[in-house]
């Protein structure tokens, strides 16, 4: 079957589901209204109608039940993706609900997916060899246990790296698509039935491209809680589904990995819960030193393609050389913009 087909028709199912949703959201108040829902992570002014995961699931679930076979793990995967859906569209009503509810849904849809039996069964050793996690029952659970984490890092991590119109879709559409690439490599070359996981991993890409259209600034639609965790989710179990590929998935998600590393500790050593949003994100610095939106989505969006790259190309050791290296690289200008990126922001040209 030609590949390309499911992507397509994910991202044009997307496409549709957004005009309809939009009305949706306007007409039930599910709006990103600033002067109501007040947020210090805001970025802009304007009242933008929200639930655009409502259009993600949709462009998901429709494709999937098309093209995807009906396993126990297809199952836990719509499940975890209707919790998300559900309780996002509480978020996007309420506005007001606890970032602790939101983090037992997100618990709840990575239990969904390791309850079907979605888990990390073995890691590539970048050291050499291979880490087995399907040996005994006590090493199973830790497996589950650690499946149960990484789902949900990743969901965090995606969720905090919708700031800026078009940033979350970008970096979504280019990770899903590279561990499509992934995934038909090994089809081919020793584990047939990769070729589902290729078609799912292209789905999940075309859905967030379709998001993409009409998240790209000035967005018509944000995501909401909903739309950046059911990718989130997507992203976490495709890594898993793809052969353990957690490194490739790591690498391509550096740029909001490391982001999302640095916010989670600075939040900590302040004092802080680190599941409550400020202006700290990367994302809020490069606003600062005088970036557009349009900008720091590409910034995002490029990073991600160039590390994908270097992910299909690397071996293990390679990848955990790159990561550390670059990851080291990211972190120094995260360290730069907020504690010095005053110096890097315009200066009024009558001022001097």
């Amino acid at each position: 079957m030609d590949l390309t087909l499911p992507a397509i028709i994910s991202f044009l199912i997307t496409i549709l589901a957004i005009p309809p949703t939009i009305i949706f959201a306007k007409k039930f108040k599910l709006l990103d209204n600033p002067q109501i829902r007040q947020h210090p992570a805001h970025t802009q002014k304007r009242t933008v109608p929200r639930a655009g995961g409502l259009a993600v699931f949709l462009g998901l679930i429709f494709t999937i039940l098309i093209f995807i076979p009906f396993q126990n793990s297809t199952a836990g995967i719509l499940i975890g993706l209707f919790i998300l859906l559900v309780v996002g569209l509480l978020d996007d009503k309420y506005h007001n609900l606890s970032p602790y509810i939101r983090l037992i849904a997100q618990f709840l849809a990575a239990l969904a997916a390791v309850g079907s039996g979605i888990g990390i069964a073995f890691i590539t050793n970048p050291m050499g060899g291979i880490l087995h996690f399907d040996t005994t029952p006590q090493i199973i659970t830790l497996a589950n246990f650690l499946t149960l984490v990484w789902i949900v890092w990743v969901m965090n991590m995606i969720n905090w790296s919708k700031g800026v119109d078009g940033q979350m879709p970008g970096i979504v559409a280019v990770a899903a698509f590279i561990l499509g690439l992934l995934s038909l490599k090994l089809s081919l070359l020793s584990d047939p039935t990769q070729i589902n996981v290729a078609k799912l991993s292209f789905i999940t890409s075309g859905t967030a491209a379709g998001l993409l259209i009409f998240n790209w600034h000035p967005a018509k639609i944000f995501p909401g809680f909903s739309g950046s965790t059911i990718l989130g989710f997507m992203i976490a179990v495709l890594a898993i589904l793809s052969g353990g590929k957690l490194a490739t998935a790591g690498l391509v998600l550096l740029i909001p990995a490391t982001d999302f590393a640095y916010t989670f500790l600075r939040r900590i050593l302040q004092g802080k819960s680190p599941v409550w949003g400020d202006r700290g994100h990367l994302h809020h610095k490069l606003l600062e030193a005088g970036l557009s939106h349009q900008q720091i989505a590409l910034f995002y969006i490029l990073g991600s393609v160039i590390l994908g790259a270097a992910a299909l190309s690397l071996s293990s050791k390679g990848k955990l050389f790159a990561a550390t290296l670059v990851g080291i690289i990211i972190l120094g200008a995260i360290l730069w913009l907020n504690f010095f990126g005053q110096f890097s922001k315009p200066h009024d040209q009558d001022n001097g």
